[in-house]
């Protein structure tokens, strides 16, 4: 019929359909007729076999395991970033970042030219990697980084080796760093093991791999790298351990070196030889299953095993390098050259006293309880010609001689006795041995007894205190004071009477200084231990020029004291400092018997020695007459093996006692202002010479 209505009908796959919710909710909802196969059913119930919950099992995993492996990863990789922006936010811009210079290396020398130390940062000249033999590089790789010339900065494979190795034994026993991981670690970072500089140390390790070469990775490193004995870089070490150059090392030297680098003290050849061999075997294994070297190269250097080279300089020279380092920035400033540093250091008389003291301290410490000594050598010019800082520097790198300060004891009364002196007095002045008070403290003598009348010549070889103070109340405290820095002597110097007992605290170069003048005929010196410095290509940057602070102690004064201080090796306290040559000195002994002292010269030396314990603890009785005079007598004989003797200024003929102490001028006046005290003539001693230049500076830099 042609106005018949036509109903809409819908395909059997329509593109688009209602929903029965919205059939029914527009009235339109009919109850289909049509038969649905059961293959459709399914289908539209979504039971197919190609919905998600009819795929295989294993498809399901792997479609899953993409799925939340590709979210893990995008969230992993952003989490790394974080931590990567985060830690590298406290590096300087990588944009400003560059390989620093070596520091220079300064190489400090004897008189003789022989090396007392080395000290820097490098301590051999750099050498470029194709003048080594190919092996020795090949050595470093085997044993450090195999695949070196294939990452780029971070060795994901030996991370996660290491990392299984150490989860495995539960501790960390293999590393995972790479050598350009290590240089950036020893170029730009504190050694600290945190996880924070090991993010930092592969965010470097990337930055060089982009802005270096393998090459010039690999040679900064071998220029860089410490291989122990205190020595940085291939060419030093080779020297130092087999003394030649790392251009003509054997390939088992070669694989010593290498083996060197994961711990350089316990794997040194010179220190635990069996243990360097093992690992150099190891290193030569790594090197042939590499394909570097054939079975046949490594066996060959197993059968060739390498002649080291010992030290025969005293190991106590670090003591020098240690303080010449420290003095050199007030005489070069800074320099990016390397130095050479020539000292005022005898080597023969460095090995004496360093005998001297090893062998008095290993026979008598442990009675005497006492575990350490130190001794200064200067000549009559203000060299220091020897120093020992302490029993053994590997134990111990305090310098005693420079940095420690003690109590001298009576080894400061040659100032109060030089100021007595001056005020007019001699060796044969008398002065009365008794118990004496001064306010609430009175002073008495070592042996506990009072010998009564005695010359200051016996006064002061025995080392009587009753006398020296009451030397000090007479002449005047200040005066002695005076004596002292004009001697030069810079400590600090209370200004009580006490310190003509030796209780203010010195060191003992200072003290060993100041005893100089009496050695020379009266010349004030200026200590000193570098004589010239210059760059290793020839250039003078620094010597040392002029005299020392002109005459301080007038003739006759200087050969009274000579007089008194011999008759102190001769008779007195420092008998067992007693040598075939004509010599004068004075012990000291502090409370306690806490430190002992001997200060000492001939015409050409001067010796200072002193023993104790560090934390001060009193010793078992140690005087200065015991064991630092048998040291200072050991090393000063040998010093002046073979020499002929010569003799101290002679002393004038004796003169009439003076000022006895039947005398009823009360000596508690004498030096004061009272009006009935007798006048203390003063001696006529020359101003220091200065050449123009202040004396505290000349002091302080030898000029």
């Amino acid at each position: 019929m042609s106005g018949a209505r036509i109903e809409p009908t819908f395909s059997t796959n329509p593109r688009w359909r209602t929903t029965r919710t919205a059939q029914a909710k527009s009235g339109t909802a009919r109850k289909s007729t049509k038969k649905v196969s059961p293959r459709r059913r399914a289908t539209r119930g979504g039971g197919g076999k190609n919905t998600a919950a009819n795929r295989p099992l294993w498809r399901r995993v792997l479609f899953g395991g993409l799925y939340w492996g590709t979210v893990a990863a995008v969230w992993g990789g952003l989490l790394v970033a974080g931590i990567i922006i985060y830690y590298a936010a406290s590096l300087p811009q990588i944009s400003d970042l560059q390989v620093p210079r070596r520091a220079p290396n300064v190489v400090i020398i004897a008189t003789g030219g022989e090396i007392l130390g080395s000290r820097g940062f490098g301590h051999g000249n750099d050498i470029r990697l194709e003048e080594l033999p190919a092996y020795l590089p090949q050595a470093v790789m085997a044993i450090e980084d195999q695949r070196f010339r294939t990452h780029f900065g971070i060795d994901l494979i030996g991370m996660a080796r290491a990392s299984f190795r150490n989860l495995q034994a539960g501790r960390v026993v293999e590393g995972g760093s790479t050598l350009t991981q290590q240089l950036a670690k020893n170029l730009f970072l504190d050694p600290e093991r945190t996880f924070r500089r090991k993010i930092q140390e592969m965010i470097l390790a990337v930055w060089l791999e982009t802005n270096y070469s393998k090459n010039e990775i690999f040679e900064i490193y071998l220029n860089r790298v410490y291989f122990g004995a205190g020595t940085y870089g291939v060419e030093a070490a080779s020297r130092r351990y087999f003394g030649k150059s790392a251009r003509h090392v054997t390939l088992t030297e070669a694989a010593i070196l290498a083996g060197l680098l994961k711990a350089p003290s316990r794997y040194a050849p010179t220190r635990n030889p069996d243990l360097a061999e093992e690992r150099a075997y190891l290193v030569l294994n790594n090197m042939v299953e590499a394909g570097f070297i054939t079975s046949a190269d490594g066996q060959m250097a197993v059968d060739q095993p390498p002649t080291l080279v010992r030290r025969t300089r005293a190991a106590s020279g670090n003591y020098i390098a240690d303080w010449v380092s420290d003095l050199m920035p007030g005489f070069v400033g800074s320099t990016d050259v390397d130095i050479i540093v020539e000292t005022t250091i005898d080597l023969d008389l460095q090995a004496a006293a360093e005998i001297a003291v090893r062998n008095i301290l290993d026979e008598r410490s442990v009675e005497m309880n006492a575990g350490q000594a130190a001794l200064v050598a200067i000549d009559t010019g203000g060299e220091v010609r020897a120093l020992i800082g302490g029993r053994s520097y590997a134990d111990s790198q305090f310098n005693r001689v420079i940095d420690a300060r003690r109590q001298p004891g009576s080894a400061f009364k040659p100032f109060v006795y030089l100021a007595a002196m001056e005020a007019g007095l001699t060796p044969e002045t008398i002065r009365r041995d008794e118990p004496v008070r001064y306010g609430n403290w009175s002073p008495g003598n070592y042996s506990g007894d009072f010998d009564g009348d005695m010359t200051l010549r016996a006064a002061l070889s025995d080392s009587v205190n009753t006398i020296a103070v009451r030397l000090a109340r007479e002449v005047g405290i200040s005066n002695v004071v005076s004596v002292a820095r004009r001697l030069g002597v810079s400590s600090e110097l209370h200004n009580n009477l006490s310190l003509a007992l030796g209780t203010a605290e010195v060191s003992l170069y200072e003290l060993t200084a100041a005893f100089v003048p009496f050695a020379n005929g009266g010349y004030g010196i200026l200590p000193h231990v570098i004589s010239r410095i210059r760059t290793a290509s020839g250039d003078v940057l620094y010597e040392r020029s002029g005299s020392g602070t002109g005459r301080v102690i007038e003739p006759n004064y200087v050969a009274m004291m000579n007089n008194m201080m011999s008759e102190t090796i001769r008779s007195g306290t420092g008998r067992r400092a007693a040598i075939s040559w004509p010599a004068a000195g004075k012990t000291g002994t502090s409370q306690e018997s806490r430190d002992g002292w001997f200060v000492g010269y001939t015409t050409d030396l001067v010796a200072g020695v002193w023993v104790g314990n560090d934390d001060a603890t009193p010793t078992n009785r140690v005087t200065g007459g015991n064991l630092p005079a048998t040291i200072w007598q050991l090393f000063m004989a040998d010093a002046h093996e073979g020499q002929p003797p010569v003799a101290l200024p002679v002393y004038p003929p004796p003169m009439p006692p003076q000022l006895p102490a039947s005398s009823n001028i009360p000596v508690a006046n004498i030096g004061t202002n009272d009006p009935t005290a007798i006048p203390v003539p003063r001696a006529s001693v020359r101003q220091p010479e200065t050449d123009g230049q202040p004396t505290l500076f000349r002091r302080i830099f030898g000029g």
